[in-house]
């Protein structure tokens, strides 16, 4: 019997993962990632690298994605809470510019898979959030791209935060509901948008 449910989303190539937990009052027991239930699912790729990072309460990593060398990422969050998001940058992809979000927390111990072709990013929405993720692929310096977070042709509806779009990735005006200042790094927020970002 599986440890995991493997679940389609919208987008082809997206999946929402959920472990079977097993808890009692001492705490409880999963099984984060199956290679034999991601297999029976359809699921076939290879990890070469686990990451994990730490975020404080506003800030927005992304819209990224890699050029030559795409990597699949199977995400989740240990600690705190995040909206995570992937566009599908697939040439051709009938959802082609299209989104779709998900809420990850320490307590719902939701996963994101996002194959390759996606740009991925996340906002946080606690006090902290630790974030773990596999890749396919290993990382490449120089390979990275990105979009603007909030390009009104995709139109992610970031939960929570208030702003009033200027025409650029800046952060400056954009807040949570208890002020909390969005918080991009200077590269995030000078990415352009997906009309400019690929010109055909």
């Amino acid at each position: 019997m599986g440890q995991i449910t493997v679940t389609k989303c919208p987008i082809e190539g997206l999946y929402i993962i959920e472990p079977a937990v097993h808890g009692d009052s001492r705490g409880y027991f999963m099984e984060t990632y199956s290679l034999r239930d991601m297999q029976e699912a359809g699921l076939n790729m290879t990890f070469v690298q686990d990451n994990q990072s730490m975020s404080v309460k506003g800030v927005l990593r992304g819209l990224h994605f890699q050029k030559q060398y795409p990597q699949g990422k199977l995400v989740r969050v240990i600690k705190g809470r995040v909206f995570d998001v992937a566009v599908d940058l697939r040439a051709g992809s009938e959802t082609y510019g299209k989104w779709y979000g998900v809420e990850l927390t320490e307590e719902n111990k939701k996963q994101f898979y996002i194959s390759e072709g996606f740009a991925h990013g996340f906002l946080v929405l606690s006090d902290t959030a630790e974030f773990c993720y596999k890749v396919t692929d290993f990382y490449r310096p120089g390979d990275e791209g990105g979009l603007a977070w909030n390009d009104p042709s995709i139109g992610i509806n970031w939960p929570e935060v208030t702003g009033t779009y200027n025409g650029t990735a800046s952060a400056e005006g954009y807040t949570l509901p208890d002020g909390t200042k969005l918080n991009l790094s200077e590269k995030d927020q000078k990415w352009e948008n997906l009309e400019n970002t690929f010109r055909f």
